[in-house]
């Protein structure tokens, strides 16, 4: 049996799909976080956007990647959008 750490380097993640992981784990940190901060249970949060907490959960774990509007239902009610803005400041 294998370790987590072997089983990931084998997978041969290029570093743009580790980018891509890395923003989206950032990104779902930041979402529990606001949840939390706002002192929202899972379960209130999906009433608030008329989802299932089951659906709050799955999002929050990353079962899945996030599909933005799936993220605009959640992100809307807690006072939140998404935001293109350049990297480092550069256009």
């Amino acid at each position: 049996m294998s370790t987590w750490r072997e089983f990931r380097d084998n997978l041969e993640i290029t570093p743009e799909e580790e980018k891509v992981i890395e923003f989206e784990k950032d990104l779902i940190r930041t979402l529990v976080s606001i949840r939390e901060e706002q002192g929202l249970t899972q379960a209130e949060l999906a009433r608030k956007c008329n989802m299932k907490q089951p659906v709050i959960a799955r999002l929050e774990t990353a079962t899945h990647s996030p599909q933005i509007d799936s993220l605009l239902k959640v992100l809307v009610p807690l006072g939140y959008t998404l935001k293109i803005a350049p990297i480092n400041g550069s256009v």
